[in-house]
């Protein structure tokens, strides 16, 4: 399936630079091309969130108040983690969502569906191309359900990884084989567990994303989903810990 491009505003000023803002889990705002983006919007306050017959709790507050954004970067609606009651609001809220196929089916408009490797360009001249994440351990996608990452590319501006919920390093080295030139990446980790698989992880841990900044090569690194939740068994200072170990802690933003 291919989209027409989507008119949002009118092109960036040449003095535009990329701000990055953390509101806690793995929601970040950031400001790419003159558009202003969002990932995995979670602005609820700390509780326990039904999932299924099992449960995920919230043990900290969002950093802010909710933020309205031109795109919204949905790797998966099927976990509150990632998509919580008052993000959903903010997402149906945006002008467009990007996500999977799956999600765009339960949500609707202004969500839509990307398989894996297809791009949409935006009117302002930034593409959006969704790549692959594997939500924890090989075979566990009938499990936890399809995840999406994303990559952002636009003239005069730096490529953008956004990793979603992903645990696999060999996904990592599939997106860095096809885009190269990566500079920033926004790494979900915080090696998320829950009993739905056992002792594997859901998400990288500071580890793997320290391995990660290194097959792709970036510049800069925005650590993601490594908060906030219980059943996140790392935090930043284990992240910290994984990149100094790795001798890469100058790319921690």
């Amino acid at each position: 399936m291919s989209f027409q491009p989507l008119r949002l505003g009118s092109a960036p000023p040449e003095d535009v630079r990329m701000t990055f803002r953390s509101f806690g889990g793995p929601t970040v705002a950031f400001t790419f091309g003159g558009l202003s983006f969002l990932t995995d919007p979670t602005f609820d306050e700390p509780g326990d969130y039904p999932i299924g017959d099992r449960k995920l709790t919230k043990t900290a507050p969002p950093a802010g108040p909710p933020e309205a954004a031109d795109v919204v970067l949905l790797s998966h609606d099927q976990h509150p983690d990632n998509l919580d009651r008052a993000g959903r609001r903010v997402a149906l809220a945006a002008p467009l969502v990007l996500s999977t196929p799956t999600a765009a089916a339960r949500l609707g408009d202004p969500v839509r569906g990307l398989a894996p490797w297809e791009t949409i360009e935006l009117h302002v001249g930034v593409r959006v191309t969704a790549v692959p994440a594997q939500h924890g351990p090989d075979g566990s996608e009938p499990l936890v359900g399809p995840v999406t990452g994303f990559v952002l590319a636009a003239a005069a501006e730096p490529t953008v990884y956004v990793s979603g919920d992903n645990a696999s390093l060999r996904v990592v080295r599939e997106i860095a084989d096809r885009f190269p030139s990566i500079a920033v990446a926004v790494l979900f980790g915080g090696a998320a567990r829950t009993p739905l698989v056992g002792d594997a992880n859901l998400t990288l841990s500071g580890a793997g994303m320290a391995e990660a900044a290194r097959i792709l090569g970036v510049e800069t690194v925005i650590p993601a989903h490594v908060d906030s939740w219980s059943h996140f068994t790392e935090g930043i200072d284990d992240v910290r810990a994984a990149f100094e170990a790795a001798g890469l802690t100058h790319l921690l933003k």
